[in-house]
């Protein structure tokens, strides 16, 4: 019985396909098949009903999946039992939003190298909606996300780490306008509305009742700010206390009454076994 057989069946129950499940293992459709074709001879058991159109586990292959869940989740720890010495061992794989990716992530990562040299952390970037579904699905061990903003999944844990306010940019001609000036004279540069910032924003501007001109629609805070700065609009962008240090000559708004808010922080699944890694990076990114 081997091991990525084992993984195999787990992520076909856990994304519903066999198609779904090469996708995300990186193997060929046929060889998904194979993987379940031999666990089935081996244990002499049907675990998955063929008869219907699309497949589904019979009730030994809930039991299978139950049963394999365990021994993949002994496997991936049984490095970080057998180590001696300081510092973890063992990896991670996990998300991040662009945010994070050119804010505080990089620092924490070359802090967590230096303590805990075999911890290897590999980073993948996407939006927040996105990487919420990837730890879900048990691609992803944790992400640095957003707050989450409904819906979202339900078994997902929220750690807030740092947070960042709001605030409208313009370019520097727009120095003593407000904001409800701004929005009906100059194009709006829209954060994309499916990211959970996207969404903030959209609630706040339904909630002041403050119409806008939409000109683009961008899922990047750099681009968006520096865009604004370059007197091609409005954007409304959520910032650090350490990026208003940097930004260019620019006229700044708060947006929001009171000024609006996410916090950033680490999703990770209710039911993970990898806290004693994640926790490393919660203490390192939670650090101002």
């Amino acid at each position: 019985m081997s091991l990525k057989a084992l993984r195999t069946l787990v992520t076909i129950a856990r994304h519903g396909t066999f198609a779904r499940a090469a996708d995300v293992l990186s193997l060929t459709p046929s060889a998904v098949s194979l993987h379940i074709r031999s666990l089935e001879e081996e244990l002499q058991v049907s675990l998955f009903d063929r008869s219907r159109r699309q497949v589904s586990l019979t009730e030994a292959g809930h039991l299978a999946v139950e049963r394999a869940e365990g021994i993949l989740a002994a496997y991936d720890e049984m490095a970080d039992a057998l180590v001696s010495g300081p510092g973890l061992r063992g990896r991670l794989k996990i998300g991040a939003i662009h945010t994070a990716l050119a804010g505080r992530l990089p620092a924490a990562l070359v802090q967590i190298k230096a303590e805990h040299p075999h911890l290897h952390i590999s980073v993948l970037s996407g939006m927040s909606a996105e990487l919420a579904r990837r730890v879900e699905d048990g691609e992803l061990d944790a992400a640095i996300t957003t707050e989450p903003v409904p819906p979202y999944p339900a078994n997902l844990d929220f750690t807030p780490l740092y947070q960042n306010r709001f605030w409208a940019v313009a370019g520097p001609g727009f120095a003593g306008a407000n904001l409800r000036e701004l929005l009906a004279s100059q194009p709006f540069l829209r954060f994309d509305k499916r990211a959970w910032a996207g969404r903030i924003i959209e609630q706040e501007l339904r909630k002041q009742q403050l119409p806008v001109s939409e000109q683009m629609e961008l899922d990047s805070q750099q681009a968006l700010t520096h865009m604004a700065s370059m007197g091609l609009g409005v954007a409304i962008v959520p910032l650090a206390d350490e990026d208003l240090q940097h930004l260019p000559a620019v006229t700044l708004l708060p947006f929001g009454e009171p000024q609006r808010v996410r916090h950033v922080g680490l999703l990770e699944h209710a039911s993970s076994r990898r806290r004693h890694l994640t926790a490393v990076l919660k203490s390192t990114l939670g650090q101002p």
